[in-house]
C-alpha cells in the first residue's frame, strides 16, 4: 500500500459527499446544519414527485436548499480540478494548452517565419555535414555550434570526436533551431513564447546524447574500464529508489540532522506560537553590537540553510564576529493551518520576533535579514511599520530579495490564473501544498543538473551524491498553506501589489517608498529564483541607502560562501538618495570582481550602520527575559524545524 493511497481514499470520500449534497439539495432533504464533506451520510429521504419542478424552484430561488447546492457543485469542481493536478505533476494543462495554442497559430499563419525556419534547418543541416565529412576524413573540422556556458554536458575533448561530435553538435543545432522556431514571431505573447520555448526545452533535454550509454563517450570509457560493474551499482540504485516510491518507504537516516550534524550553534528557543519559534543564539565574545539582528528565512524552507556544518554556518560565523542573533524557525504547517494568511506570516512572525528581541535586550532597533521570500516579507513589514510610525528596524539586509516581481525569472511560467486556479485547488483539497509539488517545479528549472544529470551519474555511473549538508537541507522541504500560498502568489507573482503600490498590510495599504532604513541588498549571478536584475531594482524602488552586492554563484550557493571560499567574489556599489541610477548590465560590466566573501563587508556595513544609531558595543543580553514572558523553553534547534 503506498502512502498515497490515504488520500486517494479521503478524496473519493469528498467528491462522493459532494455529489450526494448537490442531490439532496436538489431533491430537498438537505439538513440545515449538514457537516462538511467527510461527515456521516444522512439517511435517504422519499423521492421527489415533480424533479424538474423542484430543481427549478431550488436553483432560481434564494434557500438554503439552493445554496447548499451551489457550494456543493462548486465542491466538486474543486476535487476534480485537483486531481487533474495530481495526475499532471501540478502543471496546469489549459495554461499549456493556451501558450501552445497561441504559438502554433501565430506560426501557421506567418509563412515567412516559417521559410525563414526551413532555410536555417537546412543550412544548419549543410553546416553538420561539412563538419562531419571534414573529421571523417581525418580532419579536425570546425565546431558548428558552442554550448552555452552553464551547460557542462558536453564538455571534454571526447565530444567533439567522431561520432559522438555528430550526436552532440546535432543535439545543440535542433536546440538552437527550436530557440529561433519560438522567438519573435509576430503577434504572440511574450509569455506564452516564453511557455512554449520552455517545455519545448525540457521535451528535448530528455533526448540529450549525453543521457544514454551508447551516446555518451564518458559513460562507454567508464564502462569499460569497471567491466560493467557500474551498470550494475546503478540499476540496484534504480531499483532502491523505485521501491522506495512504490511502497512508501521512507527515506535513509539523513546524515545531517538538525541538532546533531547541521543547526548545531548553541542557542536556546525563547519564543514560540502557533507559527514560529524564536532562537537566540549564545554569545561568543566578551561584549557583542548594539544592535540585534533578526533572521528572517522565507517560509519555503527551514532556516538551517544559514546554519549548515561550520564553516558554512552564517549564523555561527556572526555569533563569533560579536553580533547578537535571533532567527525565526517556522512551522512546517499542516491542515489546521490552512487559514493562515501573508498577514498572519506578517504579525505571528515578523512582528512578533521583533517584539521578542526589543523586551529580552531592550534594544531600541533591530537589524532586519530576510532571505529569499523571507526578505519579501520583511520588507512588507518595514514598510508597516513605516506607515505606522514604528521606527524599530535599524536597517535591512535582502538576500536573493525580490520586491518586484515583473522579471521573476523562469518561475513566473507557472504564474498565470489557469495556473494558480490548478494550484489553490489542489491545497483547497488538503489545506496545503504538499513539499513534492514544490520541490518538483524547482527541479523543472535547473532540469539539467537536478534531473538528467543526476540519473546519468546515479543509474549509469553508478555514483551516488556524495552527502553534503547544503545537499541534506535542500531535501528537508516544507509545505505551504492554503491560504498564504494563495496570496503571496496572487499579490506578488501574478499581480505584482507590492511594488505598484497595492499591497496592504493590517489595516491599511503599504509603500516601500516609506521606508527609509538603509539596505543591503545581495543577489547571485546564476540565480534561477531570483534573478539578479530583478534583485537590482531594489536600488531605485527603496527611497533610503542601499548598499547592493552582486556575488559568485547561485541563489544558495552564493549566498552561503563563507570567507576563504576559492570561488567566492563580488562586486559592490552603493547608491544615496539624489545620484543618478546606472543601469544593472552597465554597472556590472564597469565594476571589476573582488576575490573574496561578501560576508565581511557586510559585516563592516552592519556595525556601521547599528554603531551611527545605537553606539559602542556592549555586553551581551541575557537568554530570554522571564520577567518579560520570553523565558527559554529549549535548547536550539528547538521543535519545529524537526516537524516533517
Amino acid at each position: 500500500m503506498t502512502t498515497s493511497a490515504p488520500k486517494a481514499r479521503r478524496s473519493r470520500v469528498k467528491a462522493e459527499a459532494a455529489v450526494e449534497s448537490a442531490a439532496q439539495a436538489i431533491s430537498g432533504t438537505v439538513v440545515a446544519e449538514r457537516p462538511e464533506a467527510l461527515a456521516p451520510k444522512a439517511d435517504k429521504a422519499e423521492p421527489v414527485p415533480n424533479l424538474p419542478a423542484r430543481l427549478a424552484e431550488v436553483l432560481l430561488t434564494d434557500t438554503p436548499e439552493k445554496l447548499a447546492a451551489e457550494e456543493a457543485f462548486v465542491r466538486l469542481d474543486r476535487l476534480v480540478h485537483a486531481q487533474f493536478g495530481k495526475l499532471g505533476a501540478s502543471i496546469s494543462p489549459i495554461s499549456l494548452a493556451l501558450a501552445w495554442g497561441d504559438w502554433a497559430a501565430h506560426l501557421a499563419i506567418s509563412p515567412g517565419k516559417r521559410a525563414e525556419l526551413v532555410w536555417k534547418s537546412a543550412r544548419k543541416a549543410q553546416r553538420l555535414a561539412a563538419e562531419i565529412l571534414c573529421q571523417a576524413a581525418g580532419g579536425n573540422g570546425e565546431v558548428c555550434v558552442e554550448p552555452l556556458k552553464q551547460d557542462r554536458r558536453f564538455a571534454g575533448p571526447e565530444w567533439l570526436k567522431f561520432p559522438f561530435s555528430l550526436y552532440s553538435q546535432s543535439f545543440l543545432l535542433t536546440q538552437q533551431w527550436w530557440h529561433n522556431a519560438t522567438s519573435e514571431v509576430h503577434g504572440v505573447e511574450e509569455r506564452h513564447e516564453k511557455v512554449v520555448e520552455f517545455y519545448g526545452r525540457q521535451f528535448l533535454d530528455m533526448f540529450s546524447p549525453s543521457n544514454f550509454l551508447l551516446t555518451n563517450p564518458h559513460l562507454i570509457q567508464r564502462t569499460v574500464e569497471e567491466g560493467g560493474r557500474n551498470l550494475t551499482r546503478g540499476a540496484q540504485f534504480f531499483y532502491e529508489d523505485m521501491m522506495k516510491r512504490m511502497t512508501g518507504q521512507p527515506e535513509d537516516p539523513p546524515e545531517f540532522t538538525p541538532g546533531h550534524e547541521v543547526a548545531i550553534t548553541p542557542g536556546k528557543v525563547v519564543f514560540r506560537n502557533r507559527l514560529i519559534e524564536l532562537i537566540q543564539y549564545a554569545p561568543t565574545t566578551p561584549t557583542v553590537h548594539s544592535v540585534p539582528l533578526l533572521i528572517v528565512p522565507a517560509w519555503i524552507m527551514k532556516y538551517y540553510i544559514l546554519d549548515l556544518t561550520p564553516p558554512q554556518s552564517m549564523i555561527k560565523w556572526l555569533v563569533d564576529q560579536g553580533f547578537s542573533v535571533f532567527c525565526i524557525s517556522w512551522k512546517n504547517p499542516d491542515e489546521e493551518d490552512r487559514e493562515l494568511g501573508f498577514d498572519d506570516y506578517r504579525e505571528l512572525g515578523v512582528m512578533a520576533a521583533i517584539d521578542a528581541i526589543s523586551a529580552i535586550t531592550g534594544a531600541e532597533k533591530v537589524h532586519g535579514l530576510g532571505y529569499c521570500l523571507g526578505g519579501t516579507l520583511l520588507s512588507v513589514t518595514a514598510a508597516a511599520m513605516a506607515r505606522d510610525g514604528d521606527e524599530r528596524l535599524a536597517s535591512m539586509t535582502m538576500l536573493a530579495a525580490q520586491v518586484d516581481f515583473t522579471e521573476a525569472g523562469e518561475l513566473s511560467l507557472f504564474t498565470n490564473e489557469s495556473q494558480l486556479s490548478l494550484l489553490e485547488d489542489m491545497m483547497w483539497e488538503e489545506g496545503y501544498l504538499d513539499k513534492e509539488a514544490m520541490a518538483g517545479t524547482f527541479s523543472m528549472l535547473k532540469s539539467q543538473d537536478l534531473v538528467w544529470s543526476k540519473m546519468v551519474r546515479e543509474y549509469m555511473l553508478g555514483e551516488r551524491e556524495a552527502p553534503s549538508s547544503l545537499g541534506a537541507w535542500s531535501h528537508d522541504a516544507t509545505r505551504m498553506p492554503y491560504k498564504m500560498h494563495s496570496e503571496y502568489l496572487r499579490k506578488l507573482f501574478l499581480n505584482n501589489d507590492l511594488a505598484d503600490g497595492r499591497m496592504t498590510a493590517g489595516e491599511g495599504h503599504i509603500y516601500l517608498q516609506d521606508i527609509k532604513a538603509p539596505v543591503f541588498a545581495v543577489a547571485t549571478e546564476h540565480d534561477h529564483i531570483a534573478p539578479w536584475n530583478s534583485v537590482f531594482k531594489l536600488t531605485y524602488l527603496m527611497h533610503g541607502d542601499v548598499t547592493f552586492a552582486l556575488v559568485s554563484g547561485g541563489h544558495n550557493t552564493g549566498i552561503v560562501a563563507p570567507p576563504g571560499s576559492a570561488r567566492a567574489k563580488h562586486r559592490i556599489m552603493t547608491h544615496v538618495p539624489g545620484h543618478n541610477h546606472p543601469a544593472p548590465e552597465d554597472w556590472a560590466k564597469s565594476v571589476p570582481k573582488v576575490q573574496g566573501s561578501w560576508w565581511e563587508p557586510w559585516a563592516d556595513w552592519l556595525r556601521v550602520t547599528g554603531g551611527a544609531v545605537a553606539g559602542p558595543d556592549q555586553a551581551p543580553p541575557p537568554m530570554g527575559n522571564a520577567d518579560a514572558g520570553y523565558k527559554p523553553l529549549q535548547n536550539a534547534p528547538g521543535r519545529y524545524v524537526l516537524k516533517q
